[in-house]
């Protein structure tokens, strides 16, 4: 069996991301909004600057929902999945976006020393030497010291839209899919 050919690189990505973002939920078995649930809270966890946490914070939430409100349950795999929105690639735009948003919310002017001073300093944080759980504590208070509250503060209003956003784009297509499918058969 020959591998596929693709006619450019964005086209293997863009399938590698519907195989592993939008079949999943085109599968789902559970109600259109319940599946939709699980893409908002991937994507408000995902646009936070918890890269390497992302996945246990889906799941402690998960565990949350389930006994405090469960009327607001989701499924946690692919909450999970849609965190992977943002990883060690994009890490570096997204958390300088998030910055410079925290900075003008905070009244300053959102300048620094720039993208490629910002994008070396973070470099270097992520440099260090140790294991998995202790890097990701080290790399946690790195950025709390170097860039601190303008970084958090500035990636609310970025989960709130991208997760309002996921719902509603994630409940339409499963809702449309199934309605498709319906009067198909």
């Amino acid at each position: 069996m020959a591998t596929p050919k693709f006619r450019s690189k964005g086209e293997g990505f863009r399938r590698l991301l519907r195989y592993r973002l939008v079949i999943p939920l085109l599968r789902a078995k559970h109600p259109p909004s319940y599946t939709a649930r699980s893409v908002a809270f991937g994507l408000l966890v995902a646009m936070t600057p918890t890269v390497g946490a992302q996945m246990a914070i889906v799941l402690a939430l998960w565990f949350v929902v389930r006994f405090v409100r469960p009327a607001w349950n989701f499924n946690v795999v692919i909450a999970m999945l849609w965190t992977w929105i943002t990883n060690v690639f994009t890490m570096a735009p997204v958390y300088y976006v998030f910055l410079i948003t925290g900075r003008v919310m905070q009244g300053g002017s959102g300048g620094h020393s720039g993208y490629d001073a910002f994008t070396e300093r973070l470099k270097q944080t992520l440099a260090s030497d140790t294991g998995f759980i202790e890097s990701l504590w080290i790399y946690t208070l790195d950025l709390f010291q170097i860039w601190g509250l303008p970084m958090f503060i500035g990636s609310i209003p970025w989960a709130i839209l991208s997760a309002g956003l996921g719902y509603w784009w994630s409940l339409r297509l499963v809702t449309k899919r199934r309605a498709k499918r319906k009067s198909a058969s």
